[in-house]
């Protein structure tokens, strides 16, 4: 028997200097500013908001002008031409009037060849290509560039809200890490403190029962309870090392950190009616929520545009011809305008839609407000309710304490059996834990409480405040 707590007093050492090893310190504001600067969750909001900025602009080249070049080769069946052998007719007739001789024999035959030909002039060559610079200046769409780009102003501004949001619940994800695994290093010391204490109770009973003060079974009593404290114990270190891995995942190092900052709670912190307030006028999701009321009303106004007459300037420029009439010109400018009268009730139930689409959003922001104003109730008094767990896990902890020393000094001298011993130390510990989860939950819920209200930033002000209290492990002997 004495040689397996040598071994398991070995292994505990072991796994305890594992545990630790290469672990660097951090508190809680730098392990923010790594999560605000190397996340990757936070880098793809910034870059879906350039995107949307990159949108904006596009949207706003819609109110210049477009230019284009254009080259085109045709190739024709036959050449252009004009036919004027109608004229044939009269011209010979007239040669025909003429008095025999007043026109000499050659020139004669002349024309007489000549109304033997096919009389057509050629405007236009079959083969010819040309190269032209184009120009189109919109004038009225019926607002519909100004639709498009108010949507896509829209768009930047939620793009904002998505990275704000992003941002917001990664301050509650390392909130919830970062204590958590703060908590868990905690309830690992508070392990092994009941895994010493245990082993010490079992050195005293395996003592008293040489000694014939005490029977066997209380020995057996004590010996299976410190084996079960070792195995909480090292079951308390996997779930650190599982929440050093969730951390580092957060930060996205691959570095082993130690929390160096104390879980706190506030004794003293504004009331729900602030929250809610700050959540109306700040809270992300609200104002996405707005913002799709806003790209709806944009988006019946787009399809609104489509009963209005479209109207435009255009130029065109020949740049190179091959082949070409010299009668056709160079440059061309014009104005046109496009009106549709029926397309099959296409507009009609497309703006229709549009507007239902504008009653969705008003129901949707409407139930959003409703849900997000409960959520701050429900997370306000969870938080509280930890916050006013103190005063009586403290004095609970007061009394567990005492109440140990007690039945260890009974149980040395035969007075109290050992199971009374393991019963108060368990008891002890399980106090200390209980205090150190009101702790971790309420700063969890604080976390939660400001992502809601919008105000994530400013959970390190709260924690630096003069009302908050640390809260951490503390030894048996302070």
């Amino acid at each position: 028997m004495r040689n397996f707590w040598i071994a398991v007093s070995i292994a505990t050492g072991l796994a305890t200097a594992v545990c630790g090893q290469d672990a660097k310190s951090l508190t809680y504001d730098q392990a923010l500013e790594m999560t605000l600067t190397r996340n990757p969750e936070l880098k793809a909001a910034s870059y879906e908001q350039e995107a949307a900025l990159r949108e904006r602009k596009a949207a706003y080249g819609l109110r210049l002008p477009q230019a284009s070049v254009t080259g085109t080769y045709v190739y024709m069946g036959d050449d252009m031409s004009v036919g004027m052998n109608d004229l044939k007719g009269p011209v010979g007739g007239i040669l025909g009037s003429l008095p025999e001789g007043l026109l000499p024999p050659a020139v004669l035959q002349q024309a007489q060849a000549l109304l033997a030909k096919d009389w057509a002039m050629k405007l236009q060559d079959r083969s010819f290509g040309t190269v032209a610079a184009n120009i189109t200046v919109p004038v009225y769409t019926g607002g519909k560039i100004n639709a498009a780009n108010n949507a896509a102003k829209i768009k930047v501004e939620n793009a904002a809200q998505k990275e704000t949001q992003a941002r917001n619940g990664l301050v509650s994800e390392l909130t919830e890490r970062y204590y958590g695994l703060a908590l868990a290093m905690q309830v690992v010391e508070v392990r092994k403190q009941v895994l010493d204490g245990m082993r010490h109770h079992l050195s005293d009973a395996v003592a008293l029962e040489n000694n014939g003060i005490i029977a066997k079974g209380e020995r057996l009593y004590a010996e299976v309870h410190t084996a079960e404290a070792e195995r909480e114990y090292l079951k308390a270190q996997k779930t650190v090392e599982t929440l050093k891995s969730a951390l580092g995942s957060t930060l996205n190092s691959e570095e082993s950190v130690a929390p160096a900052s104390d879980m706190f709670i506030l004794s003293d912190i504004e009331g729900a009616d602030y929250f809610k307030q700050c959540a109306l006028d700040r809270n992300p999701l609200l104002r996405q929520v707005s913002y799709a009321k806003r790209l709806a009303t944009e988006n019946m106004r787009l399809q609104r545009s489509e009963f209005a007459p479209q109207v435009a300037l255009m130029g065109i420029a020949s740049l190179y011809n091959y082949q070409v009439s010299s009668i056709m010109p160079k440059w061309a400018v014009g104005a046109g305008v496009s009106f549709k009268i029926f397309d099959g009730l296409h507009r009609e139930y497309k703006f229709s839609a549009a507007r239902w689409q504008i009653r969705q959003a008003e129901a949707v922001g409407e139930q959003a407000h409703n849900n997000m104003l409960t959520l701050i109730d429900k997370l306000y008094n969870e938080m509280v309710t930890y916050s006013q767990q103190l005063p009586s896990v403290d004095a609970s902890y007061r009394f567990a304490t005492e109440y140990l020393r007690i039945k260890d000094e009974a149980f040395k001298e035969g007075a109290a059996p050992s199971s009374d011993v393991v019963d108060a130390r368990l008891n002890l510990a399980k106090i200390k834990i209980e205090r150190l989860q009101a702790a971790y939950y309420y700063d969890l819920m604080l976390a939660r409480l400001l992502e809601a209200a919008g105000i994530s930033e400013a959970f390190s002000d709260y924690a630096k405040r003069s009302a908050a209290m640390p809260i951490r492990f503390e030894d048996e002997s302070n």
